[in-house]
């Protein structure tokens, strides 16, 4: 099974067990998103990342362009609590 198969799975799975007003919610939430434009300005595979530095956890500064002298890299992004 793919991934997209496996997410779509999943998103089926959550709209068969949420109420109906929040399905409709993340539906026109999501048709507002696609509709904006937002999709034209999104990284792609292959794209390459502009070089940023972040604090990692233990307050320590890392640059993206230093961690790339290792090999790839693998970036996580958690958009925090809803």
């Amino acid at each position: 099974m793919s991934l997209q198969d496996k997410l779509d799975a999943q998103r089926q799975q959550l709209e068969s067990a949420a109420p109906s007003e929040a399905v409709e919610v993340m539906h026109k939430a999501t048709q507002e998103l696609e509709q904006s434009g937002i999709l034209s300005r999104v990284k792609a595979r292959g794209d390459t990342a502009p070089d940023f530095s972040l604090n990692n956890y233990n307050g320590k500064t890392v640059r993206l362009s230093e961690k790339l002298k290792n090999g790839p890299v693998v970036l996580g992004f958690y958009r925090g609590g809803w």
